[in-house]
């Protein structure tokens, strides 16, 4: 049985910094690509970052890019997303997902997801 847990939300002044896990299990971590997509509340969800097998390669959404570092330990089978300079439209509900195809930004290209933590920015 795969499970993914996302951990590490919670309510952050407009600056802050949260740090965000995703352990999984029932999968072979280190074949996956993981990424971490986010849902504002009547929006879609939208890619926000990936990281290739062995953690070498990285990619990230604009709108994070130079705030925000995605990392993994394949030893531990976690990935962790370190969110910094936090802003009030980064309030969203942030999922982890484990996919088989490559560094993508689709969430089709994602197998399993977790459950989602709340992140919420205030201003």
């Amino acid at each position: 049985q795969v499970q993914l847990v996302d951990t590490g939300g919670g309510l952050v002044q407009a600056g802050g910094s949260l740090r965000l896990s995703c352990a999984a299990s029932g999968i072979t971590f280190s074949s996956y690509t993981m990424g971490w997509f986010r849902q504002a509340p009547g929006k879609e969800r939208e890619f926000a970052a990936a990281i290739s097998r062995g953690g070498g390669s990285t990619k990230y959404a604009d709108s994070v890019k130079g705030r925000f570092t995605i990392s993994r330990d394949n030893a531990e089978n976690t990935v962790y997303l370190q969110m910094n300079n936090l802003k009030p439209e980064d309030t969203a509900i942030y999922y982890c997902a484990a996919g088989s195809i490559g560094i993508l930004s689709s969430t089709r290209n994602y197998d399993y997801w977790g459950q989602g933590t709340q992140v919420t920015v205030s201003s």
